[in-house]
């Protein structure tokens, strides 16, 4: 297993570096035709804020990624809660569940992420301030090159990959389960929202702490930070939605660590592979699916879970003997 996998992501980095220039070519040659137009807006928000470019920290750590999780869930939640449009709900993971979603569990819901946002991650954002400008500077006047903000955004992924997964991992021990971890498992069919509810602990070690560790690391620019923690907001909000949508990134894998809590513990799944803590869910028709759906027929249509056995114990003339 591990010889293979390593063969596989081998593979996958020498055809990356084999096409890396054509993968790059259109997005880099936009942004070199509009980089003087981005730095030319980055200095004149650097000369608003001289002094206090805190302040544009906070806007890009705080605001503007949450503003995308609120902005996405409050769609989200529009569909859960009235059900409309309905063409929506055809491609709900787990049918006949939340059809709506319970009102008096979601406003719960609702002010434990509030809590989670407001004391718990803008306090630890702050504070992760003056540790940036220690290994760098986030305000740098000179903007990254787009080709360097892909190789942080992959090397931020990998680092979330390892410590979400043993720290997440690490809450399902039956000890820590029951006092920490359990109370986002209330939510068996999830939803975007409850990608951020969790015990304060785990919020902290597992929502924040394997997202933060990159850019500290690597000493990153604001705006590296910011289109990182917003895709961060963003893809766990899909991966929670219930929904697998047509041209998203696929639910499938998260949406049955919900349903049967003791698979899929990662993010992207390496670590899941490499542990084998995926065995059951490859065996699952929720495999087959998790794909990135490029049409517009749901994925539970053309690969429908098998029918649900129904064998009664009664035979022809009553119960069968030994039952």
């Amino acid at each position: 297993s591990m010889r293979r996998t390593a063969l596989i992501l081998g593979l996958g980095l020498l055809l990356l570096a084999a096409f890396w220039n054509s993968i790059t070519w259109y997005p880099q040659r936009f942004w070199g035709a509009s980089g003087d137009f981005w730095q030319t807006r980055w200095e004149t928000l650097l000369s608003t804020f001289e002094g206090n470019e805190w302040i544009l920290y906070i806007i890009g750590v705080v605001l503007v990624p949450g503003l995308c999780f609120w902005g996405f869930n409050g769609l989200l939640l529009m569909v859960d809660r009235t059900g409309k449009p309905t063409f929506i709900s055809r491609y709900r993971i787990q049918l006949d569940k939340n059809e709506p979603v319970d009102p008096v569990k979601l406003r719960q819901s609702i002010r434990t992420v509030i809590f989670n946002q407001s004391v718990i991650s803008f306090p630890m954002l702050v504070i992760l301030y003056p540790f940036l400008k220690w290994t760098g500077d986030p305000c740098c006047r000179e903007l990254p090159t787009f080709h360097w903000i892909l190789v942080e955004l992959v090397l931020f992924t990998l680092v979330q990959e390892i410590l979400f997964y043993y720290s997440h991992r690490l809450f399902h021990h039956p000890k820590l389960f029951k006092k920490v971890h359990k109370k986002h498992h209330e939510w068996t069919t999830p939803i975007g929202l409850i990608s951020i509810y969790a015990d304060p602990i785990e919020h902290v070690v597992s929502n924040m702490l394997p997202v933060m560790v990159g850019p500290l690391a690597m000493g990153s620019h604001l705006s590296s930070i910011t289109v990182w923690l917003s895709l961060v907001l963003i893809v766990s909000s899909i991966t929670h939605c219930g929904y697998h949508l047509p041209f998203l990134p696929s639910p499938e894998f998260h949406d049955y660590h919900h349903l049967k809590f003791n698979q899929c513990y990662g993010v992207l799944g390496v670590m899941d592979h490499l542990h084998g803590t995926d065995v059951m869910f490859k065996q699952t028709k929720a495999y087959e699916r998790h794909v990135i759906l490029l049409g517009f027929t749901p994925l539970s249509e053309s690969i429908p879970d098998p029918p649900k056995k129904t064998g009664s114990a009664l035979g022809p003339s009553g119960p069968l003997p030994h039952q």
